[in-house]
């Protein structure tokens, strides 16, 4: 009974065809899915990822136009970071976005991968990083996440050295997303907010059962815990990551646009999700009944400060119900009946084939 790792998160926008735009436009994601709101059917569901938005590949969002900005904090997501194979790679990111006129912090050093910031059209703070070099940097493989590391002195310097950092971009422009920049590999990491560092290893590390693979600080906030827990070696795609914050000092998270609604880490299948219910219940932690997403089976749960956790299953997948993704709305059966009211309420997307 193991959590494979991420599965997907779900994030709030302003405008569905501005999200499209720019999730397939800019950054080379698939739209594998226009769906709704299962729990509200007249929003839309948005699902973007990899050829077949495999797990972890799976970027979603409600499209809530009234939504107040969200912001960071206490009880919610910080940013969400996809992943890229290398630092050419990453260089490559910062001219693409650069050239068309975003804003881009980094190449940053956070010693176990490199990553530049930017954010989406709603504020998403979004990152993306590379593959290594990894968590053995300063601890050895079978000690990783057993011993707070410090972030190395000689790095902070160097990051804080802006005029080098901007000048550091890959030297010809990128008229289109090369393979070796390709995000379908999918997400690198979730990073949340915690008040309280040791209880949230008590829900992922001991409860859940993942591998905490390094302790260190938020490398920007001087003093401030940043930790890390996986499966397996930590592997990019498997890592759930938490900065902690003092409750007395940090606002709490404002939900809204550009904030994330839930967050779900991946089980095998049906079964194993059960035996997870099962635990949690054990364990006296609030969690709802199976939900049938169609495309997977969800249960939901709440980490210590309130975020929304979901664990969902691998399977079936997106391919259930078409063959050529993203194209059209899909409704689950239950909802088809309404499929002429749902749709008088949701704008028309241009999507491209």
């Amino acid at each position: 009974m193991t959590i494979q790792g991420l599965h997907h998160i779900t994030l709030v926008c302003a405008d569905a065809q501005r999200t499209v735009d720019f999730y397939t436009g800019v950054l080379g994601l698939r739209l594998v899915k226009q769906t709704v709101n299962f729990d509200d059917p007249g929003s839309y569901h948005l699902y973007f990822g990899n050829e077949v938005g495999s797990p972890g590949s799976a970027v979603t969002f409600f499209e809530w136009p009234q939504a107040p900005q969200g912001q960071p904090g206490i009880g919610g997501t910080h940013h969400l970071a996809l992943r890229v194979a290398d630092y050419d790679g990453l260089l490559k990111w910062k001219r693409r976005l650069t050239d068309l006129g975003m804003a881009v912090d980094g190449p940053l050093d956070r010693h176990y991968f490199k990553s530049i910031y930017f954010r989406d059209p709603d504020g998403t703070i979004l990152e993306i990083a590379t593959d290594g070099p990894g968590w053995t940097m300063d601890e050895a493989a079978d000690k990783i996440g057993t011993e707070h590391r410090p972030p190395p002195a000689a790095m902070m310097i160097a990051n804080r050295d802006k005029a080098r950092i901007q000048a550091e971009t890959w030297p010809e422009p990128i008229a289109a997303i090369t393979p070796d920049m390709a995000l379908s590999q999918g997400m690198h990491h979730i990073t949340a907010v915690s008040s309280d560092i040791e209880r949230t290893h008590a829900f992922f590390g001991e409860l859940l059962g993942m591998r905490r693979v390094k302790m260190t600080d938020n490398f920007d906030v001087a003093g401030a815990a940043h930790w890390y827990w996986g499966v397996g070696e930590g592997r990019p795609g498997t890592l759930i990551t938490y900065f902690g914050n003092d409750p007395t000092k940090a606002r709490r998270v404002q939900m809204g646009r550009g904030q994330t609604h839930h967050f779900a880490l991946a089980v095998a299948d049906e079964a194993t999700q059960l035996e997870w219910r099962e635990k949690l219940v054990r364990a006296h932690v609030r969690v709802s009944p199976v939900m049938d997403r169609v495309y997977f089976k969800s249960i939901y749960t709440n980490d210590p400060d309130g975020h929304i956790v979901e664990i969902a299953t691998a399977g079936p997948g997106f391919m259930v119900d078409e063959e050529n993704l993203g194209q059209t709305l899909k409704l689950p059966t239950w909802l088809e009946r309404n499929r002429q009211a749902i749709e008088s309420r949701l704008k028309p997307l241009k999507v491209k084939s």
